[in-house]
């Protein structure tokens, strides 16, 4: 309520008009938005982009830290392509991905993937590498072999610490290449109505997306990434070295 004053106030005195909305005409805009207007179905579109590149970045991502980090080839060559190709802000391969496929859904969940696997590949990568050789030993000895059985059994749980850090700074990283491609590809999302948004100077509905992907950040990772942390670290007797 101190903040929503405060907004108001600072509304008034500096009479911001139209570059930067008051609070009545936010929440104007987020009823229009939702009741008369298609922000509801954009939030959805977005989300359905956002989580298909999600788990597609996981899973990639995921399997090349496990070949990183049991290949030293593989990770002196292409691991080093990776690192490189981490500085790489995900939006600069729209054009390929527009040449590609064109400006469609295919683009944005290209873009969006690549935004987030190098991430997850180098967390999951400085996981497993930090697994003692002698649990591993110790592992094979029981019977876990050395294929998936060890991969699924030993290696995740092990690497689960930094694997949920790299899930969820893949997580915010695949927001931004989502927002940043659907500001240029066709089609409904959060994206394209801040574009179009911006093109007629509407900066309550460009407040509003800004919102709805703060919240839903936010709720997401204290909903789910945290919740799955503690439960897992609990599950596997990491809970006390977490603290």
């Amino acid at each position: 309520m101190i903040l929503v004053i405060a907004w108001e106030l600072g509304y008034r005195m500096f009479q911001w008009g139209w570059k930067f909305p008051s609070p009545l005409q936010t929440y104007q805009a987020f009823y229009d938005g939702f009741t008369k207007g298609n922000l509801l179905e954009a939030t959805l579109s977005s989300l359905r982009r956002l989580l298909i590149s999600f788990v597609l970045a996981i899973g990639i991502g995921t399997l090349l830290g496990f070949l990183f980090a049991r290949f030293r080839y593989f990770d002196e060559t292409f691991g080093f392509l990776v690192v490189a190709l981490q500085t790489v802000p995900s939006i600069a391969w729209l054009p390929f991905a527009i040449i590609w496929f064109g400006l469609n859904d295919t683009s944005v969940i290209f873009i969006t993937t690549i935004g987030a696997t190098w991430t997850m590949s180098m967390a999951s990568r400085t996981g497993i590498m930090n697994i003692s050789a002698i649990h591993l030993r110790a592992a094979r000895m029981m019977g876990t072999g050395s294929g998936f059985r060890m991969f699924f059994q030993v290696m995740l749980p092990a690497a689960f610490p930094h694997l949920i850090t790299g899930v969820r700074v893949a997580w915010a990283f695949a927001w931004r290449a989502l927002t940043a491609g659907e500001l240029i590809a066709r089609g409904l999302g959060l994206g394209q109505t801040l574009q179009d948004s911006r093109s007629i100077g509407d900066t309550a509905t460009i407040l509003c997306v800004v919102i709805i992907i703060a919240v839903i950040g936010t709720l997401s990772d204290h909903l789910c990434f945290k919740r799955l942390e503690d439960r897992i670290m609990l599950r596997y007797g990491l809970d006390s070295a977490k603290r």
